[in-house]
């Protein structure tokens, strides 16, 4: 539900490789044909500390699956990920190339017509107390421009949001008549709400420093600390039989020494340990802004209403109740879909996502939730609430992306 699935990497792949001048063709069934690679993509595969982390780049690619199990049933497919050397090479080239235009922002359209503002990233890091890193992840916050004008930036909402959200926008867009919000006031505020978010995600990571500190100290503490007391026996047996006048000299040396050993081994481990243990937060790093204006849509009845989108919820929460499910609402997730709902007696989830109309009106899959609609296929439902603000009425359709086509 949470990782990077294949179709994201794809759609990344396919953007990134048409920015550097390459060309993909689509060959159906989850497979492209890479033809040719751009020479400055090939430049970066070249240097012998790429070839030494991610091995040798070809010329091109006949067949490329980035979905691992698409790639097993073909027997020439390659499959293209992370540590694959041709995805490291154009990842290495977006980096270098294109991470000037993160400080410069980016217009995204939201095709709901509810977003209204501005979406900051930053990324976050804690390291424990050996410098190195504990925990890495890119964090995003809304803040929202769709404000009462009369207080001005004094009630401007900022809020924790997923980042995949992004993948819910359209490229593009016109932002409205107002003038352009003000970005380091927005960042200053954004600080702020960060913060809490960032010492949120350091607890987890500590709990998880914690246990495996349990853990070394159960199974590496405590047996040094056991060899230690058993070589504290032998040496005092040792040292009774040289009072008795029993050459043991060599024993006893070697018998210390090895004590010596390990109890500087000792030490050491739990030095080690402590330092694991202390997780420090680092100040996260602006990566950039994204300005997200509301669609302009042609159907008024395509505009999401938070009111309707509740009664929607309330509707769909309840019938999965009366089916002898267990719904959760996880809506503020940014996952592709709105209800997880489990069955009780046999654990299986479907993934549901809920559209609602005040009357009889379109409905629309995101990028984002046709992804994951393709991705779960018949375990993934959409729910639609037709006549929401009256009587309601809920349609159930089973896996969208088989069933559904896209416009």
């Amino acid at each position: 539900e949470y990782r990077l699935i294949p179709e994201y990497i794809q759609a990344f792949f396919r953007k990134a490789m048409e920015a550097a001048g390459g060309h993909c063709r689509d060959r159906g069934g989850g497979f492209l044909a890479v033809d040719g690679i751009p020479y400055e993509v090939r430049r970066i595969a070249e240097q012998d500390d790429f070839k030494k982390r991610h091995g040798l780049l070809q010329r091109r690619y006949p067949v490329v699956a980035f979905d691992k199990e698409v790639a097993f049933w073909h027997p020439k497919a390659e499959f293209v990920s992370f540590g694959h050397p041709l995805f490291e090479a154009l990842l290495a080239w977006v980096e270098r190339k294109l991470s000037g235009s993160l400080s410069q922002g980016a217009v995204f359209t939201d095709p709901d017509g509810r977003l209204d503002g501005v979406l900051l990233f930053y990324e976050g890091d804690v390291r424990d107390g050996l410098g190195q890193v504990a925990g890495r992840r890119l964090f995003a916050l809304y803040a929202d421009l769709a404000t009462d004008e009369a207080c001005g930036e004094c009630s401007r909402t900022i809020r924790p949001a997923n980042p995949a959200l992004l993948w819910d926008l359209a490229e593009g867009g016109e932002p409205s008549d107002r003038s352009s919000p003000d970005l380091e006031a927005i960042k200053q505020q954004a600080l702020s709400a960060l913060l809490p978010i960032l010492a949120e995600y350091r607890e987890k990571l500590q709990a998880e420093r914690d246990r495996q500190a349990r853990i070394k100290e159960k199974y590496g503490v405590e047996s040094l600390e056991h060899l230690i007391v058993q070589l504290d026996g032998d040496l005092i047996d040792l040292y009774a039989r040289r009072e008795r006048g029993d050459k043991v000299d060599l024993a006893i040396y070697n018998k210390e020494e090895q004590k010596r050993t390990y109890e500087e081994a000792l030490a050491e481990l739990q030095r080690t340990i402590g330092q694991e243990r202390s997780l420090t937060m680092g100040m996260p790093r602006f990566v950039g802004a994204v300005r997200v204006v509301p669609a302009r849509l042609a159907d008024p009845a395509m505009v999401e209403d938070p009111a309707i989108e509740r009664v929607g919820m309330q509707v769909t929460m309840a019938y999965e109740r009366e089916q002898g499910r267990e719904p959760e609402d996880v809506s503020a997730e940014n996952l592709g879909f709105d209800v997880r709902s489990t069955d009780a007696a046999t654990g299986h989830k479907r993934y549901i996502e809920v559209k609602a109309r005040a009357g009889v009106g379109p409905v629309a899959l995101t990028q984002n939730e046709w992804f994951k609609a393709g991705r779960f296929g018949a375990d993934y439902y959409l729910y639609v609430i037709l006549n929401a603000d009256r009587q309601a009425e809920l349609y159930i359709i089973q896996d969208p992306a088989a069933n559904l086509q896209p416009e």
